[in-house]
């Protein structure tokens, strides 16, 4: 079934939407991948749901041009561990031509800052296994994003905590969390990407992060690199970075990318290979392969083949 098919008969078994003359799109992505993974006992094989998910949002117009705003996305795990839903991005809001503010729990305007420079999101080789802790979805964010200026947009927001207790790797309570801040600076135009942005006491306390990001398309060639540094409260510090590269020959992208940070782990090094096959605008197959290593003997490698359908 085609996508507007479905958003039709949704919309149709849902008379208060149709009413208002809201814009409904039910949408979801089905991402499973079978791997051999290696984490240093001999490898084990498993089904792995990437972040599959489903969701729905929408807008509903309202006067002088503003128009109310919402998203409600959930996680599925297709490989049936653990909770078979798990909450993902989920606000409302406003928007128009002063920009839009949504208050919920998503993604903080710094994670958002890397776009695609991390082409193997939610797979072993994604950037928070071993290159960055701050890719945070954050919940009571409140979030002022400015209308695009010539390709240059600012968000900021603002994370109440409500002293949210800290826990370490036993469950032991460490410390209360105060309220944070997010905010970027990118420029997104012409296929050249540009983006600056910083964490002010999200991550923990006290704890302050930077990132800057870059990504340039030309024509069937993708390039992107990423650099983070991570100031904690006693003003020690850990960088990572990573680059990335995507080439397109008709409907194959062959990819690869190497990172190295003491973010996560003393000595972190990532590196990953990928291709994917699109057999259409919302289907494509793909594998990968993906080999970490760190201080401590830390050795793990995978590889996987999957399937992707978006609709």
């Amino acid at each position: 079934m085609k996508k507007t098919a479905m958003t039709l008969a949704l919309a149709a078994a849902l008379p208060t939407f149709a009413n208002a003359e809201e814009v409904f799109n039910f949408y979801g992505k089905a991402n499973a991948s079978f791997q051999s993974n290696d984490e240093g006992d001999g490898a084990t094989t498993d089904v792995q749901s990437n972040a599959s998910r489903l969701g729905v949002k929408g807008e509903l117009p309202l006067d002088n041009g503003i128009k109310g705003i919402y998203k409600m996305e959930y996680q599925v795990n297709m490989d049936g561990e653990g909770d078979t839903f798990s909450q993902r991005n989920i606000y409302a809001g406003l928007e128009g031509g002063f920009g839009q503010v949504i208050g919920g729990k998503f993604d903080t305007p710094l994670k958002v800052a890397q776009k695609k420079v991390d082409l193997f999101n939610d797979l072993e080789g994604d950037i928070k296994s071993l290159v960055t802790k701050s890719d945070n979805r954050e919940s009571n964010n409140l979030q002022y994003t400015t209308p695009s200026f010539a390709g240059f947009k600012v968000a900021a927001a603002y994370i109440s905590n409500k002293e949210e207790a800290l826990f370490d790797d036993e469950g032991n309570e460490i410390d209360t969390r105060d309220n944070g801040t997010s905010i970027s600076f990118a420029y997104d135009q012409n296929g050249a990407y540009i983006a600056y942005a910083y964490d002010m006491g999200v991550e923990a306390n006290d704890w302050n992060v930077s990132r800057v990001v870059g990504q340039y398309n030309f024509g069937n060639l993708q390039v992107g690199a990423l650099f983070e540094e991570q100031e904690k409260a006693d003003k020690s510090k850990q960088d990572g970075w990573m680059t990335s590269v995507a080439y397109k020959i008709n409907n194959w992208t062959a990819k690869a990318q190497y990172g190295k940070s003491d973010i996560v782990k003393t000595d972190g090094e990532t590196f990953s290979l990928g291709l994917d096959y699109k057999l259409s605008k919302a289907a494509k197959l793909f594998t990968f392969y993906t080999d970490e290593t760190a201080a401590d003997d830390y050795d793990r490698s995978y590889f996987g083949v999957g399937t992707e359908f978006k609709f």
